[in-house]
């Protein structure tokens, strides 16, 4: 089974606050920008022989993009800012920004019980609300099964009415695929339309994003990566599983999945940073620290983001992948920064090598901090 998180959440955004410790407190765009030179370096030096993805990092109007390796060895297609991938996990904030959207619209209230949308409910399930979904703390199971499953909408609601719940709706954190595929059926039934129509019409569009969704992009197959295992072997690009036509079947749909390049997440940093696709009152909601992700610990779940309090200022996270991509977008909120990356190979077993142990997230942004 495809996973959305190779390491927990909490790990790694602990890894991210640990390396932001010492970083400056002050820096803002304003500052001299350190240029993309500490960066290149950085990068020429942490990552490994064989790696292939893309990075890109923004501070203020300043965008600096890197492809390293292969977006396709047979064809010798390199890496680049224009390179297609997956993106995993990183799709929850589209279904979350689609949701708050809706509201929005006065389509749907978060504190609606899904009940309004899904149809009857079972009575352990009555309480479960809009917001739990978006939260985690629907007390919903991880997966129902694997996500290139046959699974049609109808059946992921039925299955998810049938599985018990781990917890009482309100009253725990447990990260749920399962509950952003339902909002996923909530965007689809409040708008009246196709949940990735709803997300190319109403962000996608405004924000410039043209190379990001599921089908309606019709991909040329060359721009797409090709996706490799921790043993180098090839493993076809993500629409080569099996899909619905639509998009991927609904053990995937609206929690992961997603096709997107670098350009495309710039602009999509830059529509949050510039209220172009959601009002003020819309991103404070989205980005208010909601539920903590593991007991005592430092980071906390939103609306589609783990959000954390650094010597940066609030840090915006979230990582996403699969048995072979792996990626992690941040954004520091209010200074303009921005940091995204993306493998289309996770892990080299033989090299010994993990993408997501490499510190790429909290190296660049110290860079642009001018920490280092």
């Amino acid at each position: 089974m495809a996973v959305h998180s190779v390491l927990t959440r909490g790990v790694i955004a602990a890894v991210v606050v640990s390396a932001l410790a010492g970083a400056p407190a002050t820096a803002t765009p304003a500052e001299p920008d350190p240029g993309p030179t500490s960066i290149g370096s950085f990068l020429d030096e942490t990552l490994p022989v064989g790696a292939s993805g893309t990075l890109v990092a923004v501070r203020g109007r300043t965008v600096d993009c890197w492809g390293f390796g292969w977006a396709d060895r047979r064809a010798r297609v390199a890496a680049d800012c224009d390179t297609v991938y997956d993106v995993g996990s990183m799709t929850k904030q589209f279904t979350a920004a689609a949701i708050v959207k809706l509201e929005m619209l006065g389509k749907l209230d978060v504190h609606d019980p899904i009940s309004r949308f899904l149809g009857p409910v079972p009575p352990d399930k009555a309480a479960i609300t809009v917001q739990q979904l978006l939260t985690h703390t629907a007390g919903l199971p991880d997966a129902l099964g694997d996500d290139y499953e046959p699974l049609t909408r109808r059946q992921l609601v039925a299955d998810a009415m049938a599985t018990p719940l781990r917890t009482t709706p309100g009253t725990a954190y447990h990260y749920s695929n399962v509950g952003y595929s339902l909002l996923a059926a909530i965007v689809q039934e409040a708008s009246g339309t196709g949940y990735e129509r709803f997300l190319a019409r109403h962000l996608f569009r405004p924000a410039g994003m043209t190379r990001t969704g599921y089908v309606l992009p019709r991909w040329r197959r060359a721009d797409v990566a090709v996706e490799y295992d921790a043993r180098g072997r090839a493993q076809g690009r993500p629409f080569d599983h099996p899909w619905a036509a639509g998009g991927p079947w609904w053990n995937l749909r609206g929690n992961g999945g997603m096709l997107s390049t670098a350009r495309d997440l710039v602009r999509w940093h830059r529509a949050l940073q510039h209220a172009t696709v959601l009002d003020r009152r819309a991103l404070r909601e989205l980005f208010r620290p909601r539920v903590r992700e593991e007991p005592g610990g430092d980071s906390f779940y939103g609306y589609g983001w783990v959000l954390l309090e650094t010597a940066l200022g609030r840090l915006a996270w979230h990582n996403g992948g699969n048995d072979w991509s792996y990626g992690e977008v941040a954004r520091v909120l209010g200074k303009g920064t921005m940091v995204f990356w993306v493998t289309n190979r996770s892990r080299n077993d033989a090299a010994g090598w993990r993408m997501e142990r490499l510190g790429l997230t909290s190296g660049v942004l110290l860079r642009l901090a001018g920490g280092l």
